[in-house]
């Protein structure tokens, strides 16, 4: 048994050194550096990854390394997984607004989905958005095919009829507005009016965090159309291509002045990463978010199934906050 440990640990040492040490330093660098740099703050997004890389490393040292490599090993694990914890934790512990019980009066259910432009089960995808019944549907990535598809089988109405992002309902809205282009980036906002009165709705789709400058702005574009809504029944939803974890994320979080509602939903990929031509059997990275005015509470917020997309759909169950 000595003399094969010995074997493993010639074998497997060094790879397993490579990948810990890898894993510590992303994270390291990420929670050191990600606060005062974007091109640093990219390796935030990937926290679970390091964490996992480096709990896994850790755990085949302890099985079947020996000496000091297994010390070594074991050391750049704990680094790796004491960094990711503190990138991770804020996330949890947060505060994410007012609650409510499900069957709270006057809740509306909301789906945001980022549809995929080259979506392999439409009609399924469709079939779903129909059966949830929901009260406002705000889809990214729409194609004009999806768009007839989506309007045949629900009648529901949208202010925009050829939009990237569609913010549908069967209400009818009574103000919208739409900004369109490659730069800022899609964004749609439509107000409508329930009992309690009026209340806008925003859907976005941004950039990915790798293009640092088109994100930025998207983002700042965002926060100065929130700051000209009123924010106490503001709904804001979307595909934001942005991780709880990242130092950016926070910063917008706290410049939007609502609260995010979603708390580590992992809603990419859904089986299908198109950009690295494989497939994950996991989510890992939670990019698609909602945030609610104070006057809203969370019933619930939960991620769709598997629908032919390369996200998750997610499902946000809104009340309006109880009368003290």
């Amino acid at each position: 048994m000595g003399l094969l440990r010995l074997l493993l640990t010639f074998v497997f040492g060094p790879p397993l050194l490579l990948v810990a040490a890898g894993c510590a330093a992303a994270a390291a660098a990420g929670a050191q550096e990600g606060r005062h740099s974007l091109r640093w703050d990219i390796l935030t997004h990937f926290t679970p990854i390091w964490a996992l890389g480096a709990l896994a490393c850790g755990g085949l040292a302890l099985l079947f390394l020996r000496g000091v490599t297994r010390w070594v090993v074991l050391a750049a694990s704990a680094i790796g997984v004491f960094f990711s914890v503190v990138l991770l934790a804020p996330e949890f512990g947060r505060d994410t607004g007012p609650r409510a019980a499900a069957g709270a009066p006057g809740a509306i259910k909301v789906i945001q989905f980022n549809v995929w432009s080259h979506n392999s089960d439409p009609e399924g995808a469709v079939d779903w958005l129909v059966a949830q019944k929901p009260d406002i549907a705000i889809l990214e990535e729409t194609t004009p095919a999806f768009r007839r598809l989506v309007e045949a089988k629900t009648g529901w109405r949208s202010a925009c009829g050829d939009c990237e992002v569609m913010i549908y309902s069967h209400k009818a809205a009574t103000a919208w507005h739409v900004a369109m282009g490659p730069a800022p980036g899609p964004l749609g906002r439509v107000t409508y009016r329930d009992a309690k009165g009026p209340f806008t709705v925003i859907g976005v789709h941004n950039a990915w965090p790798t293009d640092q400058a088109e994100q930025q702005r998207q983002e700042a574009r965002l926060a100065a159309v929130i700051a000209t809504t009123p924010r106490e029944r503001l709904i804001v939803t979307g595909d934001f291509n942005s991780t709880p974890w990242s130092f950016s994320r926070r910063s917008w979080d706290r410049a939007f002045g609502i609260p995010r509602r979603d708390k580590a939903l992992f809603s990419w990929p859904a089986g299908i990463m198109p950009n690295w031509k494989i497939k994950s059997p996991v989510a890992f990275l939670p990019i698609d978010h909602v945030y609610a005015g104070p006057s809203w509470a969370t019933v619930s917020v939960t991620r769709g199934p598997r629908l032919g997309s390369d996200h998750y759909p997610v499902v946000a169950i809104l009340a309006p906050v109880a009368p003290h």
